[in-house]
Protein backbone atom coordinates (compact mmCIF):
# COMPACT_ATOMS: atom_id res chain seq x y z
CA UNK A 1 0.00 0.00 0.00
CA UNK A 2 2.78 2.41 0.95
CA UNK A 3 4.72 1.62 -2.21
CA UNK A 4 1.71 2.60 -4.35
CA UNK A 5 1.50 5.94 -2.54
CA UNK A 6 5.10 6.74 -3.43
CA UNK A 7 4.77 5.98 -7.14
CA UNK A 8 3.09 9.30 -8.16
CA UNK A 9 5.66 11.26 -6.18
CA UNK A 10 8.53 9.42 -7.86
CA UNK A 11 7.00 10.10 -11.28
CA UNK A 12 6.63 13.81 -10.55
CA UNK A 13 10.23 14.07 -9.32
CA UNK A 14 11.52 12.22 -12.37
CA UNK A 15 9.51 14.52 -14.65
CA UNK A 16 10.92 17.59 -12.92
CA UNK A 17 14.45 16.27 -13.23
CA UNK A 18 14.01 15.55 -16.93
CA UNK A 19 12.53 19.01 -17.46
CA UNK A 20 15.43 20.54 -15.58
CA UNK A 21 17.95 18.69 -17.72
CA UNK A 22 16.16 19.79 -20.91
CA UNK A 23 16.24 23.43 -19.79
CA UNK A 24 19.88 23.10 -18.76
CA UNK A 25 20.76 22.12 -22.33
CA UNK A 26 19.24 25.41 -23.55
CA UNK A 27 20.73 27.83 -21.01
CA UNK A 28 22.27 30.68 -22.98
CA UNK A 29 24.20 33.73 -21.82
CA UNK A 30 23.89 36.84 -23.99
CA UNK A 31 26.60 39.49 -23.52
CA UNK A 32 25.73 42.95 -24.89
CA UNK A 33 27.20 46.43 -24.90
CA UNK A 34 23.79 48.00 -24.37
CA UNK A 35 20.59 46.32 -23.19
CA UNK A 36 18.74 48.21 -25.95
CA UNK A 37 19.93 45.39 -28.20
CA UNK A 38 17.13 43.29 -26.74
CA UNK A 39 14.67 45.67 -28.46
CA UNK A 40 16.52 46.34 -31.73
CA UNK A 41 17.16 42.59 -32.20
CA UNK A 42 13.95 41.31 -30.64
CA UNK A 43 12.91 39.11 -33.60
CA UNK A 44 16.07 37.04 -33.33
CA UNK A 45 15.90 36.67 -29.56
CA UNK A 46 12.18 35.84 -29.62
CA UNK A 47 12.85 33.10 -32.17
CA UNK A 48 15.37 31.57 -29.77
CA UNK A 49 12.84 31.73 -26.92
CA UNK A 50 10.20 30.09 -29.11
CA UNK A 51 12.62 27.22 -29.68
CA UNK A 52 13.00 26.71 -25.93
CA UNK A 53 16.19 28.62 -25.16
CA UNK A 54 16.49 30.25 -21.76
CA UNK A 55 18.25 33.59 -22.38
CA UNK A 56 20.06 35.60 -19.74
CA UNK A 57 21.12 39.12 -20.80
CA UNK A 58 24.08 40.76 -19.09
CA UNK A 59 26.39 43.67 -19.92
CA UNK A 60 29.72 42.33 -21.17
CA UNK A 61 31.58 44.31 -18.49
CA UNK A 62 29.32 43.23 -15.62
CA UNK A 63 31.46 42.75 -12.47
CA UNK A 64 29.66 39.52 -11.48
CA UNK A 65 30.06 37.84 -14.85
CA UNK A 66 30.98 34.14 -14.76
CA UNK A 67 30.69 31.14 -17.06
CA UNK A 68 31.34 28.47 -14.43
CA UNK A 69 30.82 27.93 -10.74
CA UNK A 70 32.43 25.24 -8.57
CA UNK A 71 33.89 23.63 -11.68
CA UNK A 72 30.54 23.34 -13.47
CA UNK A 73 29.54 25.48 -16.43
CA UNK A 74 26.41 27.55 -15.92
CA UNK A 75 25.49 27.75 -19.61
CA UNK A 76 25.49 25.58 -22.71
CA UNK A 77 25.65 28.44 -25.20
CA UNK A 78 27.20 31.90 -25.31
CA UNK A 79 26.14 34.81 -27.51
CA UNK A 80 28.51 37.78 -27.66
CA UNK A 81 26.77 40.84 -29.11
CA UNK A 82 29.22 43.30 -27.57
CA UNK A 83 31.77 44.28 -30.22
CA UNK A 84 32.83 47.47 -28.45
CA UNK A 85 33.67 45.87 -25.09
CA UNK A 86 37.20 46.78 -23.98
CA UNK A 87 37.38 44.21 -21.16
CA UNK A 88 35.02 41.49 -20.02
CA UNK A 89 33.78 41.71 -16.47
CA UNK A 90 33.98 39.26 -13.59
CA UNK A 91 35.95 36.07 -14.20
CA UNK A 92 35.32 36.06 -17.96
CA UNK A 93 38.29 36.60 -20.26
CA UNK A 94 39.63 35.05 -23.46
CA UNK A 95 41.04 32.01 -21.65
CA UNK A 96 37.69 31.45 -19.90
CA UNK A 97 35.84 31.56 -23.23
CA UNK A 98 38.31 29.23 -24.95
CA UNK A 99 38.03 26.87 -21.97
CA UNK A 100 34.25 27.03 -22.39
CA UNK A 101 34.68 26.02 -26.04
CA UNK A 102 37.17 23.27 -25.17
CA UNK A 103 34.53 21.77 -22.88
CA UNK A 104 31.89 21.63 -25.59
CA UNK A 105 30.25 25.05 -25.29
CA UNK A 106 28.84 26.79 -28.38
CA UNK A 107 29.56 30.46 -29.12
CA UNK A 108 28.00 33.00 -31.50
CA UNK A 109 30.02 36.20 -31.97
CA UNK A 110 28.87 39.31 -33.87
CA UNK A 111 31.25 42.17 -34.54
CA UNK A 112 31.08 45.65 -36.03
CA UNK A 113 33.46 48.34 -37.32
CA UNK A 114 33.95 49.45 -33.69
CA UNK A 115 35.33 46.03 -32.73
CA UNK A 116 37.80 46.19 -29.83
CA UNK A 117 40.68 43.97 -28.70
CA UNK A 118 38.88 41.23 -26.67
CA UNK A 119 36.90 39.86 -29.61
CA UNK A 120 39.86 40.29 -31.95
CA UNK A 121 41.97 38.15 -29.64
CA UNK A 122 39.21 35.55 -29.42
CA UNK A 123 39.01 35.44 -33.21
CA UNK A 124 42.77 34.96 -33.45
CA UNK A 125 42.54 32.01 -31.06
CA UNK A 126 39.95 30.45 -33.37
CA UNK A 127 41.88 30.93 -36.61
CA UNK A 128 40.62 34.16 -38.18
CA UNK A 129 41.48 37.85 -38.20
CA UNK A 130 39.22 40.90 -38.30
CA UNK A 131 40.15 43.98 -40.28
CA UNK A 132 41.27 47.17 -38.55
CA UNK A 133 38.94 49.33 -36.50
CA UNK A 134 36.49 51.63 -38.36
CA UNK A 135 36.78 49.61 -41.57
CA UNK A 136 33.77 48.34 -43.50
CA UNK A 137 33.00 45.81 -46.17
CA UNK A 138 32.40 47.87 -49.32
CA UNK A 139 30.91 46.86 -52.66
CA UNK A 140 30.14 49.47 -55.34
CA UNK A 141 28.23 46.95 -57.45
CA UNK A 142 26.26 44.78 -54.98
CA UNK A 143 24.76 47.30 -52.56
CA UNK A 144 21.32 48.24 -51.29
CA UNK A 145 19.63 51.22 -52.94
CA UNK A 146 18.98 52.65 -49.47
CA UNK A 147 22.75 53.20 -49.18
CA UNK A 148 23.35 56.31 -51.28
CA UNK A 149 26.76 57.11 -49.84
CA UNK A 150 29.69 54.78 -49.23
CA UNK A 151 28.07 51.50 -50.33
CA UNK A 152 28.71 49.72 -47.04
CA UNK A 153 25.19 48.25 -46.98
CA UNK A 154 26.15 45.24 -49.05
CA UNK A 155 23.86 42.73 -50.76
CA UNK A 156 25.50 39.31 -50.86
CA UNK A 157 24.29 36.99 -53.67
CA UNK A 158 23.10 33.55 -52.65
CA UNK A 159 25.95 31.94 -54.64
CA UNK A 160 28.38 33.40 -52.09
CA UNK A 161 26.72 31.48 -49.25
CA UNK A 162 27.95 27.99 -48.42
CA UNK A 163 25.95 25.26 -50.15
CA UNK A 164 24.79 23.48 -47.01
CA UNK A 165 21.14 23.45 -45.98
CA UNK A 166 22.14 22.43 -42.45
CA UNK A 167 24.13 25.63 -41.93
CA UNK A 168 22.59 28.22 -44.26
CA UNK A 169 19.15 26.82 -44.99
CA UNK A 170 17.61 26.34 -48.41
CA UNK A 171 18.98 28.43 -51.23
CA UNK A 172 16.84 31.25 -52.59
CA UNK A 173 17.30 34.05 -55.08
CA UNK A 174 17.10 36.66 -52.33
CA UNK A 175 20.41 38.30 -51.33
CA UNK A 176 21.79 38.56 -47.82
CA UNK A 177 21.94 42.09 -46.35
CA UNK A 178 25.24 42.78 -44.60
CA UNK A 179 26.82 45.83 -43.02
CA UNK A 180 29.95 45.43 -40.94
CA UNK A 181 33.62 44.54 -40.81
CA UNK A 182 35.47 41.98 -42.93
CA UNK A 183 37.57 38.96 -41.93
CA UNK A 184 40.23 36.69 -43.37
CA UNK A 185 40.82 33.05 -42.39
CA UNK A 186 43.99 31.30 -41.33
CA UNK A 187 44.77 28.91 -44.22
CA UNK A 188 46.57 26.53 -41.85
CA UNK A 189 43.48 25.99 -39.69
CA UNK A 190 41.47 23.12 -41.19
CA UNK A 191 38.69 23.36 -38.61
CA UNK A 192 37.40 26.78 -39.67
CA UNK A 193 35.47 27.38 -42.85
CA UNK A 194 33.88 30.36 -44.57
CA UNK A 195 30.07 30.47 -44.59
CA UNK A 196 29.54 33.76 -46.43
CA UNK A 197 32.13 35.50 -48.60
CA UNK A 198 32.18 38.73 -50.54
CA UNK A 199 31.81 39.07 -54.30
CA UNK A 200 34.67 39.70 -56.70
CA UNK A 201 33.86 43.43 -56.40
CA UNK A 202 34.02 43.44 -52.59
CA UNK A 203 36.83 44.85 -50.49
CA UNK A 204 37.41 45.87 -46.87
CA UNK A 205 38.62 49.37 -46.06
CA UNK A 206 37.85 52.56 -44.14
CA UNK A 207 35.10 54.12 -46.22
CA UNK A 208 36.05 57.64 -45.10
CA UNK A 209 39.63 57.40 -46.37
CA UNK A 210 41.12 57.03 -49.81
CA UNK A 211 42.88 53.76 -50.64
CA UNK A 212 46.66 54.19 -50.53
CA UNK A 213 47.58 50.62 -49.58
CA UNK A 214 46.32 47.23 -50.63
CA UNK A 215 43.16 46.46 -48.58
CA UNK A 216 43.16 43.85 -45.84
CA UNK A 217 40.74 41.67 -47.81
CA UNK A 218 39.70 41.83 -51.44
CA UNK A 219 37.15 39.92 -53.50
CA UNK A 220 36.05 36.47 -52.43
CA UNK A 221 38.81 36.29 -49.83
CA UNK A 222 36.72 38.77 -47.83
CA UNK A 223 34.92 36.56 -45.30
CA UNK A 224 31.68 37.85 -43.81
CA UNK A 225 30.60 34.83 -41.77
CA UNK A 226 32.87 31.99 -40.62
CA UNK A 227 32.28 28.83 -38.59
CA UNK A 228 34.55 26.66 -36.48
CA UNK A 229 33.80 23.12 -35.30
CA UNK A 230 36.31 21.61 -32.89
CA UNK A 231 37.25 17.97 -32.57
CA UNK A 232 34.99 17.89 -29.50
CA UNK A 233 32.14 19.09 -31.77
CA UNK A 234 31.92 22.49 -30.07
CA UNK A 235 30.70 25.08 -32.58
CA UNK A 236 31.69 28.72 -32.93
CA UNK A 237 30.35 31.23 -35.46
CA UNK A 238 31.92 34.63 -36.17
CA UNK A 239 30.31 37.38 -38.19
CA UNK A 240 31.47 40.94 -38.68
CA UNK A 241 27.94 42.35 -38.68
CA UNK A 242 25.79 42.82 -35.61
CA UNK A 243 23.24 44.61 -37.80
CA UNK A 244 22.47 41.49 -39.82
CA UNK A 245 20.62 40.13 -36.74
CA UNK A 246 18.61 43.34 -36.22
CA UNK A 247 14.88 43.66 -36.79
CA UNK A 248 15.53 46.18 -39.57
CA UNK A 249 17.74 43.83 -41.57
CA UNK A 250 15.41 40.88 -40.99
CA UNK A 251 12.26 42.54 -42.24
CA UNK A 252 13.02 45.61 -44.40
CA UNK A 253 12.72 45.44 -48.22
CA UNK A 254 15.90 45.68 -50.29
CA UNK A 255 16.71 46.66 -53.85
CA UNK A 256 19.90 46.31 -55.81
CA UNK A 257 21.52 49.72 -56.13
CA UNK A 258 22.64 49.40 -59.74
CA UNK A 259 20.39 50.65 -62.51
CA UNK A 260 17.48 48.30 -63.07
CA UNK A 261 18.30 46.30 -59.97
CA UNK A 262 15.79 43.80 -58.61
CA UNK A 263 13.65 44.61 -55.62
CA UNK A 264 12.85 42.11 -52.86
CA UNK A 265 10.24 42.26 -50.11
CA UNK A 266 12.95 41.27 -47.65
CA UNK A 267 16.50 40.01 -47.63
CA UNK A 268 17.45 36.40 -46.92
CA UNK A 269 18.62 37.28 -43.40
CA UNK A 270 15.66 35.74 -41.55
CA UNK A 271 16.01 32.30 -43.14
CA UNK A 272 19.79 32.38 -43.03
CA UNK A 273 20.06 33.42 -39.37
CA UNK A 274 17.42 30.92 -38.32
CA UNK A 275 19.40 28.06 -39.87
CA UNK A 276 22.75 29.42 -38.70
CA UNK A 277 21.58 29.70 -35.08
CA UNK A 278 20.13 26.18 -35.20
CA UNK A 279 23.45 24.88 -36.44
CA UNK A 280 25.70 26.69 -33.97
CA UNK A 281 23.48 25.67 -31.02
CA UNK A 282 23.42 22.03 -32.20
CA UNK A 283 19.82 21.77 -33.23
CA UNK A 284 20.93 20.68 -36.71
CA UNK A 285 23.64 18.40 -38.02
CA UNK A 286 24.18 16.34 -34.86
CA UNK A 287 25.04 12.65 -35.25
CA UNK A 288 25.42 9.79 -32.80
CA UNK A 289 26.20 6.09 -33.16
CA UNK A 290 25.30 2.92 -31.29
CA UNK A 291 25.07 -0.86 -31.61
CA UNK A 292 28.52 -1.45 -33.12
CA UNK A 293 28.82 -5.13 -34.06
CA UNK A 294 31.36 -7.36 -35.80
CA UNK A 295 31.40 -11.11 -36.27
CA UNK A 296 32.32 -13.86 -38.71
CA UNK A 297 30.18 -13.99 -41.82
CA UNK A 298 27.33 -16.41 -41.20
CA UNK A 299 27.49 -16.01 -37.42
CA UNK A 300 25.79 -13.60 -35.03
CA UNK A 301 27.91 -13.62 -31.88
CA UNK A 302 30.97 -11.33 -31.75
CA UNK A 303 34.39 -12.93 -31.91
CA UNK A 304 37.06 -12.34 -29.28
CA UNK A 305 39.72 -12.53 -31.97
CA UNK A 306 40.06 -13.22 -35.67
CA UNK A 307 42.51 -15.17 -37.81
CA UNK A 308 44.20 -13.82 -40.90
CA UNK A 309 42.05 -13.91 -44.08
CA UNK A 310 38.81 -14.42 -42.13
CA UNK A 311 35.57 -13.11 -43.67
CA UNK A 312 34.04 -10.59 -41.27
CA UNK A 313 30.81 -8.60 -41.20
CA UNK A 314 30.71 -5.15 -39.53
CA UNK A 315 27.71 -2.93 -38.76
CA UNK A 316 27.02 0.34 -36.93
CA UNK A 317 23.81 2.27 -36.26
CA UNK A 318 23.94 6.03 -36.94
CA UNK A 319 21.21 8.52 -36.00
CA UNK A 320 20.67 12.21 -36.76
CA UNK A 321 18.96 14.81 -34.57
CA UNK A 322 16.05 16.29 -36.58
CA UNK A 323 13.61 18.71 -34.94
CA UNK A 324 14.57 17.46 -31.51
CA UNK A 325 14.04 13.78 -32.41
CA UNK A 326 16.62 11.13 -33.23
CA UNK A 327 16.00 9.64 -36.66
CA UNK A 328 17.91 7.10 -38.79
CA UNK A 329 20.73 8.77 -40.69
CA UNK A 330 20.51 8.45 -44.45
CA UNK A 331 23.59 9.45 -46.39
CA UNK A 332 26.34 8.10 -48.58
CA UNK A 333 30.05 8.42 -48.05
CA UNK A 334 30.28 6.54 -44.74
CA UNK A 335 33.18 4.09 -44.90
CA UNK A 336 34.98 1.57 -42.70
CA UNK A 337 38.73 1.44 -42.24
CA UNK A 338 40.48 -1.65 -40.95
CA UNK A 339 43.81 -0.36 -39.80
CA UNK A 340 46.93 -1.12 -37.87
CA UNK A 341 48.78 2.21 -37.76
CA UNK A 342 47.93 2.58 -41.48
CA UNK A 343 44.69 1.43 -43.13
CA UNK A 344 44.87 -2.04 -44.68
CA UNK A 345 41.28 -2.02 -45.95
CA UNK A 346 38.80 0.73 -46.83
CA UNK A 347 35.26 -0.36 -47.59
CA UNK A 348 32.04 1.67 -48.10
CA UNK A 349 29.26 1.13 -45.59
CA UNK A 350 25.76 0.71 -47.02
CA UNK A 351 22.89 1.99 -44.90
CA UNK A 352 19.32 0.75 -44.63
CA UNK A 353 16.10 2.50 -43.64
CA UNK A 354 16.85 1.95 -39.94
CA UNK A 355 20.17 3.77 -40.12
CA UNK A 356 22.25 0.59 -39.84
CA UNK A 357 25.39 0.75 -41.99
CA UNK A 358 27.13 -2.55 -42.73
CA UNK A 359 29.70 -4.23 -44.97
CA UNK A 360 31.60 -7.49 -45.37
CA UNK A 361 35.38 -7.64 -45.68
CA UNK A 362 38.10 -10.25 -45.85
CA UNK A 363 40.86 -9.58 -43.34
CA UNK A 364 44.37 -9.13 -44.71
CA UNK A 365 47.07 -11.78 -44.53
CA UNK A 366 48.69 -9.89 -41.67
CA UNK A 367 48.41 -10.51 -37.96
CA UNK A 368 48.59 -7.96 -35.15
CA UNK A 369 46.36 -5.54 -33.19
CA UNK A 370 43.90 -3.89 -35.56
CA UNK A 371 40.87 -1.67 -35.16
CA UNK A 372 37.61 -1.11 -36.99
CA UNK A 373 37.44 2.66 -37.54
CA UNK A 374 34.51 4.75 -38.77
CA UNK A 375 35.57 8.39 -39.12
CA UNK A 376 32.77 10.32 -40.83
CA UNK A 377 33.29 14.01 -41.53
CA UNK A 378 30.93 16.01 -43.69
CA UNK A 379 30.22 19.73 -43.87
CA UNK A 380 27.46 20.66 -41.46
CA UNK A 381 27.58 17.47 -39.39
CA UNK A 382 29.32 16.77 -36.11
CA UNK A 383 32.41 14.59 -36.32
CA UNK A 384 31.50 10.93 -35.84
CA UNK A 385 34.36 8.63 -34.80
CA UNK A 386 33.93 5.01 -33.72
CA UNK A 387 36.97 2.84 -32.99
CA UNK A 388 36.82 -0.85 -32.01
CA UNK A 389 40.04 -2.74 -31.30
CA UNK A 390 40.44 -6.39 -32.23
CA UNK A 391 43.27 -8.95 -32.39
CA UNK A 392 44.13 -10.80 -35.59
CA UNK A 393 46.14 -13.98 -35.02
CA UNK A 394 48.25 -16.02 -37.46
CA UNK A 395 47.23 -19.50 -38.60
CA UNK A 396 48.05 -22.34 -36.26
CA UNK A 397 50.11 -25.26 -37.57
CA UNK A 398 46.94 -27.35 -37.89
CA UNK A 399 45.29 -24.73 -40.12
CA UNK A 400 47.81 -24.75 -42.93
CA UNK A 401 47.09 -26.76 -46.10
CA UNK A 402 48.90 -30.07 -46.32
CA UNK A 403 49.62 -29.76 -50.01
CA UNK A 404 49.54 -26.62 -52.09
CA UNK A 405 49.33 -26.53 -55.86
CA UNK A 406 52.29 -24.25 -56.42
CA UNK A 407 54.60 -26.73 -54.63
CA UNK A 408 53.73 -29.76 -56.81
CA UNK A 409 56.96 -29.51 -58.88
CA UNK A 410 58.96 -29.61 -55.69
CA UNK A 411 56.97 -32.59 -54.42
CA UNK A 412 57.66 -34.37 -57.75
CA UNK A 413 61.39 -33.65 -57.61
CA UNK A 414 61.55 -34.91 -54.02
CA UNK A 415 59.78 -38.17 -54.82
CA UNK A 416 61.78 -38.63 -58.02
CA UNK A 417 65.01 -38.35 -56.01
CA UNK A 418 63.71 -40.91 -53.53
CA UNK A 419 62.75 -43.32 -56.31
CA UNK A 420 66.09 -42.73 -58.00
CA UNK A 421 67.93 -43.43 -54.73
CA UNK A 422 66.06 -46.72 -54.26
CA UNK A 423 66.80 -47.82 -57.80
CA UNK A 424 70.43 -46.82 -57.48
CA UNK A 425 70.76 -48.66 -54.15
CA UNK A 426 69.18 -51.78 -55.60
CA UNK A 427 71.43 -51.73 -58.62
CA UNK A 428 74.49 -51.05 -56.50
CA UNK A 429 73.74 -53.81 -53.99
CA UNK A 430 72.57 -56.58 -56.30
CA UNK A 431 74.52 -55.98 -59.42
CA UNK A 432 77.45 -58.38 -59.97
CA UNK A 433 80.12 -57.99 -62.54
CA UNK A 434 80.57 -61.05 -64.81
CA UNK A 435 83.68 -63.28 -64.22
CA UNK A 436 86.43 -63.17 -66.76
CA UNK A 437 87.50 -66.32 -68.83
CA UNK A 438 90.89 -66.36 -67.16
CA UNK A 439 89.25 -67.04 -63.86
Amino acid sequence: MASHMWQPIVLVVALCLCTGFAEADRRTLVLVDDLNVTYTHSIFFNSLRDRGFELEFLPADSPGLSLARYGEFLYENLIIFSPAVTEFGGSVDISAITNFIDNGGNVLVAGSPSLDDPLRNLATECGLEFDEENTNVIDHVNFDSADTGRHTRVLVPSKNIVDSSLIAGKRSDKPLLYQGIGMVLDPDNSLITSIVTGSSTTYSHDASESITEYPHAVGKSTVLVAALQGFNNARVVFTGSLDMFSDEFLSSPVQQGIAGGRQFESAANAEFINSLSKWVFKENGVLRYSNVQHHHVGESSPATYYTVSDNVEYSIRIEELVNGQWQPFRASGVQLEFQCIDPFIRAPLKGNKDGVFSTKIQLPDQYGVFKFLVDFRSLGYTFLVSSTQITVRPLTHLMYERFIMCAYPYYASCFSMMVGLVIFSAVYLFHREPKSKAE
